[in-house]
């Protein structure tokens, strides 16, 4: 099962991560409890609207862009687990971070190709 806050929490990570800060920076700026960002960034708690827009805000991060990453993700996971539903003896390519949006539409589902710069990821359903 694929569960939202765990991506969320993820790409909020890499967020703080690529900006080299650390939780007490972050949780300090958008005035969040230490334990419950790091909560959050482990996907153990649900993020309110509210909390997610103080700890975009503490990241200089639009929340767009935040959601579009979150999806870019669900997307990825989605095909993944589709593929494994498909063919049990086949293993799915891994599911790792696109630095782009993600569009399928119109593709035949027997081979999706995700292209993220300088190298692509094949998806393929046996």
């Amino acid at each position: 099962m694929i569960l939202l806050r765990r991506l969320l929490g993820d790409v909020l990570r890499r967020q703080r991560q690529r900006q080299g800060r650390t939780l007490r920076e972050v949780s300090s700026s958008a005035r969040v409890s230490l334990g419950y960002l790091s909560e959050v960034e482990r996907g153990q708690k649900e993020a309110s609207s509210e909390l997610l827009s103080a700890i975009c805000d503490a990241l200089d991060v639009r929340m767009s862009e935040l959601m579009r990453e979150v999806s870019d993700e669900l997307a990825l996971a989605e095909l993944a687990q589709s593929a494994a539903a498909t063919s049990s003896d086949t293993v799915p390519a891994p599911v790792r971070p696109m630095l782009g949006p993600v569009s399928v539409t119109g593709v035949p589902p027997e081979r999706v190709t995700i292209k993220a710069p300088a190298e692509a990821v094949d998806v393929v359903a046996a």
